[in-house]
């Protein structure tokens, strides 16, 4: 029997807690930023600037580092070349992301086609790509995942990210709790189309979502323990995707759901919101206790219905038409031919989603 060899990159290190940003510089002195005195870039929007890039650029001042910032005005893969360009043009040493997912999902690409090693520093707790390998960003106007480099470190201060909206919180509960279906689509993929499974990332991403579902009343406080949990959740959610080299312990039909969404919403809904929905339908599908995610999302605070996702009704049912076409590679609950109308509108309906 062959024995499979295992490559992947995970951080060196992972920094969660409060007043952590005071600990940027030291981190890059660990690294071996310092060494050659070239300047590092720090990625951020115009609002992440005011809450940690303006601060970390004085901090680094303060020992010697020097850095020149990049402020994104899009998501796109445009953004992440013009970043891997100025990071060329000045010799930079790391690319460090302060920001939310936008932001990161952007330093993260911008690092993988510069070939320079990347910082996430997030200032909100909404998505699991804080630490993946993924990112999902506009190329000519339609929204793609691509193949990025998974950080060589991750400094998560509580503070920062307890003190942003507890929208971006609630969606963070929602993306990690939606590892439960895509665990679940990836054992199916397993059994039924001999794809390779990892027990490992398995075990790791649905540990994510059940220490999430379990907390849930905590997380509804929004405070700084609620930040730890779902950051953590977040991280293993990540960890447990470079583990498998994929996005399957993180990513099933709920995602699909979410992508088919971003395609034909005008605005759409936070990524975590709508594979919040995505889990409750799609466990449906599975057969399996919805009803305890469901349970889980409302004790959070997080949408569980179209209306208060800000979707109109009719565009659930189109998404759930569609998803199974957005990657017809990746086998789900959904099959190859996808729900019929009747199918897709029971399950909403039953739901309670529409």
């Amino acid at each position: 029997m062959g024995i499979d060899i295992l490559k992947t990159r995970l951080p060196r290190i992972i920094s969660v807690g409060p007043n952590l940003i005071e600990h940027v510089p030291e981190t890059l002195i660990e690294l071996g930023g310092h060494e050659s005195n070239l300047p590092v870039i720090l990625v951020h929007d115009d609002i992440t600037w005011d809450i940690a890039g303006r601060e970390i650029t004085a901090l680094l001042q303060d020992v010697g580092i020097s850095s020149q910032h990049y402020c994104i005005k899009q998501p796109t893969i445009d953004e992440a070349k013009n970043v891997s360009s100025l990071a060329n043009e000045i010799k930079a040493t790391h690319i460090l992301g302060v920001g939310g997912g936008s932001v990161i999902d952007v330093a993260k690409l911008g690092s993988k086609i510069a070939n320079l090693p990347f910082i996430s520093i997030p200032t909100n707790a909404s998505h699991d790509g804080i630490a993946s390998m993924r990112a999902s960003l506009l190329d000519e106007g339609k929204k793609k995942s691509f193949e990025a480099n998974p950080p060589i470190a991750v400094i998560a201060d509580l503070e920062i990210i307890s003190q942003a909206p507890f929208r971006f919180l609630a969606a963070g509960s929602g993306d990690a709790i939606a590892n439960k279906t895509a665990v679940l689509d990836w054992e199916l993929a397993h059994r039924l189309k001999g794809e390779r499974m990892g027990e490992y990332p398995r075990v790791l991403a649905d540990m994510a979502a059940e220490h999430v579902i379990r907390d849930s009343k905590l997380v509804s406080r929004g405070d700084l323990i609620a930040a730890k949990i779902v950051t953590k959740a977040l991280i293993t959610s990540s960890i447990a995707m470079c583990l498998a080299g994929s996005s399957r312990p993180a990513s099933g039909a709920e995602h699909l759901f979410s992508h088919a969404l971003d395609r034909i919403l005008k605005k759409p809904a936070l990524h975590g919101e709508q594979t919040a929905l995505g889990s409750i339908l799609m466990m449906y599908l599975h057969g399996g206790d919805w009803q305890r995610i469901r349970g889980a999302l409302e004790t959070i605070g997080a949408p569980t219905t179209a209306k208060a996702a800000g979707i109109p009704e009719e565009k659930i049912i189109e998404a759930l038409l569609i998803a199974h076409t957005i990657r017809p590679e990746r086998y789900t609950i959904l099959g190859s031919t996808g729900l019929t109308e009747q199918a897709a509108r029971e399950a909403a309906e039953i739901t309670g989603i529409i």
